[in-house]
This record gives C-alpha cells, structure tokens and sequence, in this order.
C-alpha cells in the first residue's frame, strides 16, 4: 500500500495540539490537499512576555508554515485599544500607547525562539483597522446581529452578577472578526477562548468576501499550580526565564499535567508520548524521572542542550543533594540584627512583609540551613549566609 507522505503530514498538523477545527475537519484537509492557504495567528500586546502557553498557537503556526503555507502572525495594535473580553469578569483596563509600543519591544526575538519569521510574515492589525471610518464601520456592524454580540456567555454572566458590559467590548469582535476580511484567509487559530471572536469573522468573510473560513481552536495550557496559564496568575513558564528558574519550574507541575505538556511544549513523537502515558497509568515509570526529561527537553528547545544539562544538573545538587545553588544573588547588608521580614524584604525574597510572613508561618524560610518560624524574630546578620524561601529562592549576604 502506498503511503502519502504529504497526506500523514497534514493529518498530524490538523490532528496534534487541535481542540476543534470548524465547521469540518475534513473539508479543511480536502482544501490543503488541493492548494496552499492562507492562515494568520492574532496576539494582542497585553504583557511584556511570552509564555509557554502562547507557543501551543505560535508551534501551529510554524507548522502550517514548514508545509509551504502562507503563515502570518498578527499583532493586535489596534483590537488591543478595546481590549479582548474573553472570558473576562470586567472590562480590561485600557493600554496607552506607550504601553503597546512597550509590550511589542521584545515580541519577535521571543517568538523567533518558535517562529522561523523567514517562512511567517508578521503583520499589525493596526495598520487597517485604524484607518477605518466611520461608514467602514457601520458597514462591518451590518454584517452581524447585536443579539448575537449580546448573547455572549461572558456578557450574560456580567449581566446576571450585576456588571457592566461596555460597548467598546461589544466592538472587539467586530475588529478581530475585520482581520480575516482585510487578509482574505482561509484559516484563523486560536485559543478554545477565542471560539466566539473567531466565528464572528468566519461570518464576516463569508458575508463581505464571499468565502469560506476555517476556524482551529487550540487548547489553553495550565500553568505550574494547574490553573490556566496567565501573567495574573503568577503561574507562568516564561520564555525568558533563566534556564535554571525554566527547569525548576517544569519540575514543579503536578503529575497529571507530564503528558499534555509532552505533547504541547516539545516535539516529541506522539507515539512515545503515548508509551509515557500508559507506563504511568499503570506504575511503570517514576512521574519525577518524567519531569526531567520534560524539563530538559523545554530547556533544551529555548536556549540550549548545553544550559539544559547545567540546569539539570543545578537541580539535582539542590533538591537531591540539598546543597546550595551555584549561582547565589549576593547583597550588601551590613552586620548587625534586623528584623525577619525586613530582611526577606531588603533582599527581594519576598514582595512585602505580609508575603514575608506568610512564608516563615507555612515553614518556606531557611536562614543558615535552619527552619525559621517565628516571624517576630530578629536576626544577626552575617557575611556569607545564605537565606532560602521556597524550594527556588536563594540570596546570600556579601
């Protein structure tokens, strides 16, 4: 039986890393199968920097790409000034300029670690959606019913707890729905909270282009304490971590998260993720043995084999060895007594005294190798010591 390469490989792309693909899987395949598309991935400049969970959309992107694709990553310059209501309580709090230009500083050499921009095109939707007027808009509105923009779930949950819905949001997917029309794609990725932005420029194409457009949603990664991943969670996996702070935090997911972060973040071959996940459904494979090879091998894809050896075997002399880090953030104090707190504080090892205290209470804090619990303490403050809170935070007085 012959075997279409081709064919297996847009499979793969339209299989792996995909929650759901409108309005059919199929139909979408027979479309690759006969020509090359035309697709875009949008990110609104909302943060400063990328996490691990932006690189589920960014690696299908590059994807489609690697099969000769129009690929094009479109930074939201201009949905951001209303501010994407996705799964929101309240509104967003609006970006200034400045902040955009900020956030857009260090985009492409962080996504350059995913992207190979000499196959994606970058575009900002800035560029159209600014210089629309006003009968341009009014014309957009036309396309879609305001019922429909109202029935959003996340506005009709505000509307039940007595919260505001503003009319700027119920913009949002107006504009973003706007890029598929001024890019005239075949396809738009996104995460699964973005189905409802999505749809809404599938009917907008379909209404002002005349054509079809196929929507791939992806799943949304959970960060280290199992929640979603976001940068007001505090519980990312940033890009531009140190490899040793990207390893340990890798190492510090729970168990149930190993396979799906197999399978999002590194381009293992399903088949041995697979293996994997029945070895530990039945016992066979110790979960930390895992996690090493999981955190070495993000490490490895973000900065090196070479630093992801280092971190791996920084993590073992910390945690299996219980000794210090290599690399200890050393400042000047001089010699005397403070107050604990104060001292976490002044050393950037917590962000206030009330964090500070938490941390001494639940038993986080180590001064000279030796638990400290009494937050009311005094300490003698001595060259050389080291302070510890958590498993990864180390300062060293000089």
């Amino acid at each position: 039986m012959k075997v279409n390469k081709k064919e297996d490989k847009i499979k793969e792309v339209l299989t792996r890393r995909v929650a759901e693909i409108l309005p059919k899987k199929e139909n979408l395949f027979n479309l690759m199968k006969k020509r090359k598309i035309r697709l875009y991935l949008g990110i609104d400049p909302t943060a400063i920097n990328l996490h691990l969970g932006h690189t589920i959309p960014l690696r299908k992107l590059q994807e489609f790409a690697d099969l000769g694709h129009e690929a094009i990553l479109v930074i939201g310059t201009g949905t951001v000034l209303a501010g994407d209501p996705s799964l929101r309580k309240e509104a967003r709090v609006k970006i200034s300029e400045r902040e955009i230009k900020n956030n857009i500083k260090t985009w492409e050499k962080q996504a350059s670690k995913v992207l190979d921009f000499s196959k994606v095109k970058i575009k900002y939707n800035g560029d159209w959606l600014l210089k629309l007027k006003l009968k341009d808009i009014i014309n957009i509105a036309s396309n879609v019913s305001a019922i429909k923009l109202f029935q959003r779930e996340s506005f009709q949950r505000r509307a039940r707890e007595g919260k505001t819905v503003w009319t700027h949001e119920t913009l949002y997917p107006l504009l973003q729905g706007y890029d598929s029309v001024a890019m005239d794609v075949d396809l738009e990725l996104g995460g699964t909270d973005q189905v409802f932005n999505m749809i809404i420029g599938r009917e907008l194409q379909r209404k002002m282009n005349n054509k079809e457009k196929f929507v791939m949603t992806l799943p949304m990664a959970l960060g280290t304490d199992g929640a979603p991943m976001s940068k007001t969670s505090g519980n990312c996996i940033w890009l531009l971590d140190k490899p040793e702070e990207m390893f340990g935090k890798v190492m510090s997911i729970s168990d149930s998260l190993i396979i799906s972060y197999f399978e999002f973040f590194t381009n293992m071959p399903l088949k041995k993720i697979e293996r994997y996940k029945k070895e530990l459904k039945d016992k066979k494979v110790n979960p930390v043995k895992l996690k090493r090879e999981l955190a070495f091998e993000i490490v490895k894809d973000y900065h090196s084999e070479k630093e992801a050896q280092k971190a791996k075997d920084e993590f073992s002399k910390v945690f299996k060895e219980g000794k210090n880090p290599s690399d200890i953030l050393s400042v000047k104090i001089k010699e005397g007594k403070m107050g604990v707190l104060d001292l976490l504080v002044k050393l950037k090892l917590a962000s206030s005294k009330t964090e500070a205290k938490r941390f001494i209470v639940q038993g986080g804090v180590r001064i000279g190798g030796g638990v400290k619990k009494d937050w009311k303490k005094e300490i003698e403050i001595k060259k050389g010591q080291v302070i510890q809170v958590g498993k990864r935070k180390f300062a060293k007085i000089a």
